[in-house]
């Protein structure tokens, strides 16, 4: 998926380079397990961020300021609220990669993500990212 502000090194609005970085957590997101060292886990984080800065990039977009949080239910909350913008039914189960923002980046008591987990994470945050991206470009 190519999206205009890939390649920029200094994108011109601060939207737009929460644009980039949420696309470089996807791309990492979505190349998987290229050895065994990598974890399923470490994956499902860049796919919590990559959800993240794209739901921050769309506050920005619109002259909200981003907060310091993790919690993608939180950030569809402002969205709705500040913005009136809608949340869509398939974006909204997104607010589980929450759990991957800090729960499973450090060693602890928690069950390690399997495969099939990783892949709903992944499909969950280019979902996020892709109707923000559609809803930016909507407006835009």
């Amino acid at each position: 998926m190519r999206d205009k502000w890939r390649g920029k090194c200094r994108p011109e609005q601060p939207w737009t380079q929460w644009m980039v970085r949420a696309a470089s957590n996807l791309a990492r997101a979505r190349q998987g397990r290229q050895c065994e060292e990598v974890l399923f886990e470490d994956l499902c984080f860049d796919a919590q961020q990559a959800a993240e800065k794209a739901l921050k990039a769309l506050l920005i977009f619109f002259g909200c300021k981003a907060p310091r949080t993790h919690s993608i239910g939180y950030l569809m909350r402002l969205i709705e609220d500040r913005i009136c913008v809608p949340i869509p039914p398939d974006v909204r189960p997104a607010v589980i990669l929450s759990d991957y923002a800090v729960t499973t980046r450090y060693p602890g008591d928690w069950e390690p993500v399997d495969e099939d987990e990783y892949n709903e994470a992944v499909k969950l945050a280019g979902r996020v990212y892709q109707w923000v991206l559609d809803t930016i470009q909507l407006h835009d």
